[in-house]
């Protein structure tokens, strides 16, 4: 199955909250599945990385094999066919990782500009809005948490979209003789508390 994928990402504050977003579609121009993911923190370069990730992750979902890639991001296109030296070490580690995403797949990619990009931007910026990651059709592969609720339209280019669950993730200062140790310090509602924390789960790790 060969697909469209048109992808962005974006940041407040460059670094500061932002999100990733992906939208693909078959080649009569059906969406097949669109995902804003909501990152905490975050620089530009980084959200657009992600933005590729993810959909790599998702068109392997859907079966694909093929992959016309659009982007806004000069430098990333660059960066991905070579042209370009990644010179950032979090990038470069980055990239290592979408190349070995992309070995199944015969992949084009290509740069256009922002205005002929809107559909992946109208999805990163609902993301960064509402603080949280939507979708339609979204990535399966991410385990479920409960998000906030939506309070607002939810349709991104004529699709309805719906919260996107992500799994709690242990951060490396909770590890479990730590959370068991600030358990027995804490009282019953601390305890309770330290159960439930949950962090944005890395796109970036067991690759």
């Amino acid at each position: 199955m060969r697909v469209t994928i048109n992808i962005d990402g974006g940041s407040r504050g460059n670094p500061g909250p932002g999100a990733s977003a992906f939208v693909i579609k078959d080649l009569n121009g059906k969406i097949l599945s669109q995902e804003g993911y909501f990152i905490p923190h975050c620089t530009n370069n980084q959200a657009e990385y992600t933005a590729l990730k993810l959909a790599l992750i998702k068109a392997a979902e859907l079966g694909a094999q093929e992959l016309d890639i659009i982007s806004d991001s000069l430098l990333l296109v660059k960066q991905y066919l070579g042209e370009y030296k990644i010179k950032h070490p979090d990038l470069a580690a980055r990239m290592q990782e979408i190349r070995q995403l992309a070995r199944p797949f015969k992949i084009s990619i290509r740069h256009v500009l922002r205005h002929l990009n809107k559909e992946p931007d109208a999805l990163a910026n609902k993301a960064m809005d509402l603080k949280q990651s939507v979708g339609f059709n979204p990535i399966e592969n991410l385990n479920p948490s409960v998000p906030p609720a939506i309070q607002a339209d939810n349709t991104v280019n004529g699709v309805q979209v719906k919260p996107v669950h992500h799994a709690p993730l242990q951060t490396a200062a909770d590890t479990p003789a730590q959370n068991t140790q600030a358990a027995c310090k804490a009282g019953p509602k601390k305890k309770a508390a330290a159960k439930t924390k949950t962090a944005q789960p890395s796109l970036f790790e067991d690759f």
